[in-house]
């Protein structure tokens, strides 16, 4: 008889930045972390204090790093810290750095609707969710080979936008169930993977 192991992913998205504050298209632009982003950085350490994991994954982008770096002071056991831009939030293209109002004044409340929350179209120069889910997935297939093979949990500090395709894919959601999400800043996700 083999005993099935049960290992974890611990996914949350990074804290509030001034750019999410103000309702701006943020993307791949760096935008630091609000006072509130701090403490819901915080929030999310507490509550992942008493897991245990021993890699964690971040992209490149300041928020990301600096949502994981509160989560970890309580892990010494997390030997391993991963930059994975697979994870990143979507690129809104040239909708970075405006704001939500503009381009609504600019182009209409539908077309800023499209370009926001459309599954398949992409902003002028940007990446639609259907892109990001691309990406994410390849990155969950590796995730999944190296937990299994590595014999680990992970910590991932990830983006509105790449936590969608991320939840889809281990709450069995539609699409359209996956683009009503809304991930909060201050809780995580724990899925198990079976080895």
């Amino acid at each position: 008889m083999t005993n099935i192991m049960k290992y974890h992913i611990y996914l949350f998205r990074h804290g509030e930045t001034y750019y999410n504050r103000s309702k701006r298209f943020t993307g791949w632009v760096n935008s630091r972390l609000t006072p509130k982003g701090i403490e819901q950085a915080k929030i999310i350490a507490e509550k992942l204090r008493e897991k245990t994991f021993q890699i964690g994954f971040k992209t490149s982008l300041f928020r990301s790093s600096n949502s994981l770096k509160p989560v970890l002071k309580y892990h010494p056991e997390c030997k391993k810290i991963v930059v994975d831009d697979r994870i990143i939030e979507r690129s809104y293209g040239i909708l970075q750095r405006k704001y939500h109002i503009t381009i609504i004044r600019e182009y209409g409340k539908k077309q800023f609707d499209i370009w926001h929350r459309s599954y398949d179209v992409p902003p002028p120069g940007g990446e639609s969710i259907k892109m990001v889910e691309k990406r994410v997935l390849s990155f969950i297939k590796d995730l999944i080979d190296l937990i299994k093979r590595e014999r680990a949990n992970v910590v991932v500090s990830a983006h509105g936008n790449s936590m969608r395709p991320f939840r889809r894919y281990f709450e069995n959601l539609t699409i359209d169930q996956m683009m009503k999400l809304e991930n909060p800043h201050n809780e995580y996700f724990d899925y198990a993977v079976e080895s």
